[in-house]
């Protein structure tokens, strides 16, 4: 009886507002209103503080979310389940990853095999990923960060070393190789604090007992590339994650002792169902057919 309105309060609850939620649903925007408006009036309760910046739940409306996530996980299980008899035919497969280009490959293989699959690939930061995989709002999660808990599956996708780029303009744009000692010399381009390289950077300065020079601290890869090429100063990223940016260009780094692992991670509980269950085995193979 209360299927839809429940579905419309939990979408707008996980989605942080009603227009993401009616998108999300393919309902229009007074359509998802109203199934919230009919819940809330139905019991004489709120489940949304509404601003003008969007919406958060209240106390009530977090408490009945943990309900729905349940509610919604089940009715999911249910259809995987489905999906999986039919050999894979039909499913959904929601991935985050800190960075999508350790990934695309073993995605894009997987989806020559089963055509059936869809596929939605989101980018956020390490913390993103967990949130999203804790949250259900992700299936699987790729980060550079390797997370020991007991409710996680993990598989090491890749290891690779660090590089610093340049810009084309730069006094390094025709060297090959660098050392740490050079890079404490020159400013820096750094990612934030709380990133996984920028933790690799500092602990290489400090394995050699130099501190770096910070020109500017920027946050996520992007906005790296764009410092690094108006000429701010020295980035440093892992190997494939320079990417193929024809205004930079990349010195590896001689005496890198660290190298940016990344990890395809899923929740345990959820591994039998079809399309994670089948993905996770597929990188599993392609990975052995690779060593």
């Amino acid at each position: 009886m209360y299927y839809s309105q429940l579905r419309a309060f939990h979408a707008v609850a996980v989605h942080g507002g009603f227009s993401k939620a009616a998108e999300a649903l393919r309902l229009t925007q007074p359509a998802m209103s109203d199934q919230v408006r009919k819940l809330e009036s139905y019991f004489n309760v709120l489940l949304f503080n509404r601003q003008k910046r969007g919406v958060t739940t209240t106390e009530l409306g977090q408490r009945l979310l943990e309900i729905t996530h349940r509610m919604f996980e089940t009715e999911t299980q249910a259809i995987e389940l489905l999906s999986e008899a039919r050999g894979l035919e039909t499913g959904f497969l929601k991935i985050t990853s800190d960075a999508p280009s350790h990934v695309l490959q073993i995605v894009r293989n997987f989806q020559e095999l089963y055509p059936g699959i869809s596929i939605t690939l989101n980018r956020g930061n390490s913390e993103m990923v967990l949130e999203q995989l804790f949250e259900f709002r992700a299936d699987i999660g790729v980060m550079a960060k390797k997370i020991e808990d007991p409710r996680l599956y993990s598989l090491k996708l890749r290891s690779d070393p660090l590089v610093a780029f340049v810009g084309p303009n730069s006094p390094w744009a025709r060297r090959k190789t660098v050392t740490w000692d050079e890079l404490g010399d020159q400013p820096l381009v750094l990612r934030e604090p709380r990133s996984i390289t920028r933790s690799m950077v500092d602990s290489e300065f400090a394995r050699i007992g130099k501190s770096p020079k910070v020109a500017i601290e920027v946050e996520g890869r992007e906005a790296a590339r764009e410092a690094v090429a108006a000429g701010i100063g020295v980035g440093v990223v892992s190997e494939p994650e320079f990417g193929m940016d024809k205004r930079l260009k990349a010195l590896s780094i001689s005496d890198c002792e660290l190298a940016m692992a990344e990890y395809l991670v899923c929740l345990k509980e959820r591994m039998r169902l079809g399309a994670i269950n089948g993905f996770v085995e597929f990188a599993n193979a392609q990975l052995e057919t690779h060593d």
